[in-house]
């Protein structure tokens, strides 16, 4: 028997295009498909009841139904969350769009992934609620590593296995995570790792339920935390994350002292 060629979801909108005349071309991250792509027909027409239902980072429940050429069709769309206090404050609508590009960049289609889903929606709650504080995308960056199956190695030498002696270890996105100070693969691209950045990371990854805990950290520590992050995820992406030259950009402005 033929598959249904109309099914509903929950989705996360992670953003759209203009597409032909009246069309948008959505990009959802759905609760029970993963990744979608679909056209949301006479979208951009001030009549069209789909107005207001497919921004970008909000949450949805849709209805959509299969297309051709990997494109399906939505048929209607309600918002279930709009993360309205994220998109009051400059840093945390650009934290939110970074989020996006990355669940875009490590989600694919066909392939649910709940945990990530579950944690984007958290995190973007998160960013509201603190929209200065730094914990949030660092949590979702570890976690979305995690979820992912490329959760770097934290606990012992990634190359000889052994527990890790304090302040001596050190990095690398390349072979998968912390080594300590005897190993040395060859062409590893290696960078440090002080023990307050390493008590850190341990931290956000045995935390539970997708719970921020409390952290207090000076500019150095997130700073240093925020960099060995983005150099394991642009390492598995194999690209630069477009939305985080803004975001460098605002942290600059804000201590151009420390992100200079």
């Amino acid at each position: 028997m033929a598959p249904p060629r109309s099914y509903h979801s929950e989705a996360l909108i992670l953003k759209h295009s203009p597409f032909g005349e009246a069309d948008l071309l959505v990009t959802f991250f759905t609760k029970e498909r993963g990744k979608v792509r679909a056209v949301a027909r006479g979208a951009r027409r001030s009549s069209s009841k789909l107005v207001g239902h497919l921004e970008p980072l909000t949450q949805v429940s849709l209805s959509l139904a299969q297309g051709r050429g990997g494109l399906d069709h939505v048929s209607q769309a309600q918002l279930m969350e709009s993360f309205a206090a994220l998109k009051d404050d400059l840093e945390a609508i650009t934290k939110g769009f970074y989020l996006a590009e990355l669940v875009d960049g490590f989600g694919s289609e066909a392939n649910p992934n709940q945990p990530l889903y579950h944690l984007a929606l958290a995190t973007l709650k998160a960013i509201g609620e603190d929209p200065e504080s730094e914990l949030p995308l660092r949590f979702f960056e570890l976690r979305l590593l995690k979820v992912s199956g490329l959760m770097p190695e934290l606990y012992c030498c990634v190359e000889c296995r052994n527990d890790l002696t304090p302040d001596s270890h050190r990095f690398s996105p390349d072979v998968g995570g912390a080594l300590c100070l005897e190993c040395r693969p060859a062409e590893a691209h290696v960078r440090p790792l002080s023990l307050r950045a390493l008590k850190v990371l341990r931290l956000l990854d045995r935390s539970q339920n997708n719970q921020i805990p409390s952290i207090q950290m000076d500019d150095p520590l997130a700073l240093e935390i925020r960099s060995l992050l983005k150099m394991s995820i642009e390492y598995w992406l194999d690209k630069q994350i477009q939305s985080n030259s803004f975001l460098e950009q605002l942290h600059r402005e804000e201590k151009p002292g420390v992100y200079s």
